[in-house]
């Protein structure tokens, strides 16, 4: 048995069995023990490979036990690489970690893990999931490796040298048409959730923005005092009413970003369906047995925040009885709210502003199919005067 030198330590490859074991010196322990680190595979080449890749990690001070897997490093980081983070997104990421990482590559060793094997699991899963999806579960090994990484655990991060695919084309977002719109809204008047239909239709609010809102945000027009003041306060006996749109489920509160924080007055539409809305909500506040008061205006029997998927279910209940069927999702709304503006001629640079976006290229990416041409002027201009010029 030939002595060679991997690294700056003294090892051995025999056979052994079926196969080959390969083995490092490390000395001697304190017991007077020598202490020795081995390799097993297939062939000589895979063992002095393995050996190889030990004494580097040995060098790099990496300190990962030998069956520590992906899955280890994905429960690591699940446990301690959220703290601090908001409910919802522990709960999101826990999911697609169970669901598509830790039971189609978590039983790999992390330290044997290839760009080849994260190419291979992503492939496998992109005609399942949506490119977003996809980049949120690459996005879980990214991290997971990256705080073994910091804990001494492996060297590199091999699934930061592979790029996400493409997933599956989603189902593209849709806008209802005014017809559709006023069948949603006599349906949506039996339901608990009839003035957060309104608003997110006549105001273009997102979801997270209306589930978070709280009732010192609902301000009217106060003419005696000229000054704008909360309907707790000013009651719903006035004529004009606004929305301090400042609020939103993510983290902290704060909205998607600075300029989604605006102002907003309300029809009065929104504003008498918000009145009967208030009055309701006393109603069940004061029969309630229990009631944990938030100030929200949108809320469960008992006070406390909406939960979205119910929020969803409900909405798939209205648009079924509206008989436009189910396949609609609460944020569309907005989508309606910005197609029925640019339908009757609001300018794109107002619409940008009343939905929160810092400009119209924004507006332009994500509600494109809502949008109708406004740079029409040329065309007209052309078919009027080939049009008159025919005609002489």
């Amino acid at each position: 048995m030939a002595k060679i030198m991997i690294g700056k330590y003294e090892g051995s490859i025999y056979e052994e069995g079926d196969g080959w074991t390969g083995a490092i010196s490390l000395g001697f322990a304190s017991n007077g023990k020598r202490k020795r680190l081995k390799r097993k595979g297939r062939t000589k080449t895979e063992v002095r490979d393995k050996l190889i890749r030990a004494a580097k990690e040995l060098e790099a001070g990496v300190k990962t036990p030998a069956n520590y897997t992906v899955a280890d490093a994905v429960e690591d980081w699940l446990a301690k690489g959220l703290k601090g983070r908001d409910a919802g997104t522990v709960t999101t990421n826990r999911i697609l970690a169970d669901k598509h990482v830790i039971p189609l590559i978590g039983k790999v060793k992390l330290k044997e893990l290839r760009a080849d094997d994260v190419d291979e699991w992503l492939d496998g899963l992109k005609d399942r999931l949506s490119t977003r999806t996809l980049q949120g579960v690459h996005a879980i090994l990214k991290r997971s490796i990256r705080q073994a990484q910091a804990r001494d655990r492996v060297t590199r991060n091999v699934a930061e040298l592979v790029t996400t695919p493409k997933g599956k084309a989603g189902r593209p977002s849709k806008a209802l048409t005014l017809p559709q719109a006023m069948a949603v809204l006599e349906a949506a008047k039996s339901s608990r959730l009839h003035a957060y239909v309104v608003l997110s239709l006549m105001a273009g609010i997102r979801t997270e923005e209306a589930r978070a809102l709280q009732w010192d945000h609902v301000v009217a027009w106060d003419e005696e005092q000229e000054a704008w003041r909360p309907i707790n306060e000013a009651g719903f006996d006035h004529e004009r009413f606004a929305l301090y749109v400042w609020r939103s489920v993510r983290k902290h509160g704060d909205t998607k970003t600075k300029k989604s924080r605006r102002t907003l007055e309300l029809p009065a539409q929104a504003a008498e369906a918000l009145r009967k809305h208030h009055t309701r909500q006393a109603v069940r506040r004061l029969s309630a047995e229990l009631w944990e008061d938030n100030n929200l205006v949108f809320c469960t029997g008992i006070g406390t925040a909406l939960d979205a998927a119910n929020v969803r279910r409900s909405f798939r209940l209205i648009t079924s009885k509206a008989g436009i069927g189910e396949d609609w999702t609460p944020r569309e709304l907005r989508h309606s709210f910005v197609s029925i503006m640019s339908d009757n001629g609001v300018p794109l640079e107002t619409i940008a502003d009343l939905v929160g976006h810092a400009g119209t290229a924004v507006t332009e990416k994500v509600y494109r199919h809502q949008l109708r041409p406004v740079i029409t002027q040329g065309a007209e201009a052309m078919n009027t005067v080939f049009g008159r010029s025919q005609s002489a």
